[in-house]
């Protein structure tokens, strides 16, 4: 039951109205200060940008978005803030999904295919290491230890550069949404000439 309804809620994000408003690969050159913070202080960006999104109104937070079976049983009407700083330390993933949900949701944002590509690439990436350290783990070759190696250094180099892509995109969209900066004008097609009768 709980999968169909998740189900659902992914198929329609894909058919929102709006879109981000800068890529996933233009982050980094749109805001290249604040990519770099994300890279070097990620748990520190993700904590600022649930409070952000909830508007500073920790009554509203729910571990993990709601998105957990464990969320709300967590005590955070309690102590909002200390699950929070809780939920980026140990599921940092989740809490920067989490967030992602939350926006899209509530600004009507779809991901662009190049997003969801880079998204999945970075996941995969994470698997491929996966499975490379379980097969050198249960083989004697040398060089599938290395190859184990250099995957999960691969896999970790695109981990980190993408989330600090995913929070800027957060950043930049809430800053829109704020007010902050001002939404990308699209230039008008050319008018057409007015036929005579």
């Amino acid at each position: 039951m709980a999968n169909s309804k998740n189900k659902d809620i992914f198929e329609a994000r894909k058919h929102l109205p709006n879109v981000w408003h800068s890529q996933l690969m233009r982050t980094p050159v749109d805001a290249p200060a604040y990519c770099c913070y994300a890279m070097w202080c990620p748990c520190l960006v993700a904590y600022q940008q649930r409070e952000r999104v909830l508007y500073g109104d920790w009554s509203r937070y729910q571990c993990c978005g709601g998105g957990m079976p464990c969320s709300g049983s967590c005590g955070e009407s309690k102590c909002p803030q200390f699950c929070a700083c809780v939920e980026v330390t140990l599921c940092f993933t989740m809490a920067v999904s989490a967030t992602r949900f939350m926006l899209q949701d509530a600004l009507q944002i779809q991901n662009t295919k190049c997003d969801n590509c880079i998204i999945a690439t970075m996941f995969i990436a994470q698997y491929l290491s996966c499975i490379c350290w379980i097969v050198a783990m249960f083989t004697d070759i040398p060089f599938l230890d290395d190859a184990a190696v250099v995957t999960d250094r691969i896999a970790d180099i695109a981990y980190c550069t993408v989330c600090a892509c995913i929070q800027t995109q957060h950043k930049m969209e809430m800053d829109k949404r704020d007010g902050l900066i001002q939404p990308r004008m699209v230039v008008p097609p050319p008018q057409q000439e007015m036929s005579r009768y």
